[in-house]
């Protein structure tokens, strides 16, 4: 089954294999082979910079909340429809091992590519799943009403050492779906 079907106006976000696909067909991460998968046309608005990240993130990073960190904002699209808004927050140490995580194209595989390349692969992965309102920025970017509430996923990526890489806080935009599964052996 695809792991990323898009239905009328509706996606469906497959946890079970995202990840491990992400570089399929030459895609640059996950929902760019998701969305080429189920048959759709995937863009990505990029923006990179440094900062820091909010003090829930770098918690998460394990940084304080003044620290340098790489901050990807992303705006993703299915075909002309914004979907989801995604930033990514990465700290410095794995910045100076994959310098290629804070360029706008960042390659096929994306970051999480880059990383494991540099030594840093990401072993174990947690996504909390929650639910926001919408900000009036957000609200605007994806055509709902200021309040309104929208699912959120925070990703967090650690080695199997337990350094954490990469936080990723997904704001997604109305008709989606997610699916995970969990093995019962």
């Amino acid at each position: 089954m695809p792991s990323n079907i898009v239905e009328s106006e509706g996606i469906i976000r497959d946890a079970r294999s995202r990840y491990r696909q992400r570089a399929e067909g030459g895609a640059h991460g996950a929902f760019e082979a998701e969305t080429k998968r189920a048959g759709q046309t995937p863009r990505a608005d990029v923006e990179v910079e440094r900062g820091s990240a909010p003090s829930e993130i770098a918690a998460l990073l394990g940084v304080e909340p003044a620290a340098d960190v790489v901050v990807r904002r992303r705006r993703m699209y299915v075909g002309d429809r914004l979907v989801q808004l995604a930033d990514t927050y990465i700290p410095a140490f794995v910045a100076e091992a994959a310098p290629s995580v804070a360029e706008l194209n960042t390659g096929e595989g994306g970051i999480i590519s880059r990383m494991a390349e540099a030594g840093l692969a990401q072993a174990n992965v947690v996504e909390d799943v929650t639910q926001v309102r919408a900000s009036a920025e957000q609200a605007a970017a994806l055509g709902v009403s200021e309040g309104d509430y929208l699912l959120a996923i925070t990703h967090t990526g650690q080695t199997d050492s337990g350094k954490t890489v990469e936080v990723t806080r997904h704001v997604l935009g109305p008709g989606w779906t997610l699916r995970y599964g969990v093995p019962l052996d």
